[in-house]
């Protein structure tokens, strides 16, 4: 395996997982800044009201995208096992 191979299966590799990963954080980041948000103003401070929003939030979103995120997972991963052969060279 060459260098530039290498680095360019790595860019992929980080490229792919931080697209799997930015929807369920940036819900979780905006969930978290809206209860806190809320929290500021009413001045209630329930420790379940900032875990609960934020779970259902992500299972919500989890169930919305998991058909694609499985999708890329599987497509990325099918074209790195045909790229073995170009690895051993």
């Amino acid at each position: 395996m060459n260098p530039e191979f290498a680095v360019e299966l790595l860019k992929s590799t980080i490229f792919h997982a931080v697209s799997l990963a930015a929807p369920i954080l940036l819900v979780a980041m905006v969930l978290g800044l809206a209860v806190s948000l809320f929290q500021a103003v009413t001045t209630i401070h329930e420790q379940t009201l900032t875990f609960v929003p934020k779970a259902l939030g992500i299972v919500a979103v989890l169930i919305l995208l998991l058909p694609w995120m499985l999708r890329t997972a599987v497509e990325f991963t099918t074209l790195v096992i045909e790229k073995i052969p170009e690895m051993v060279k």
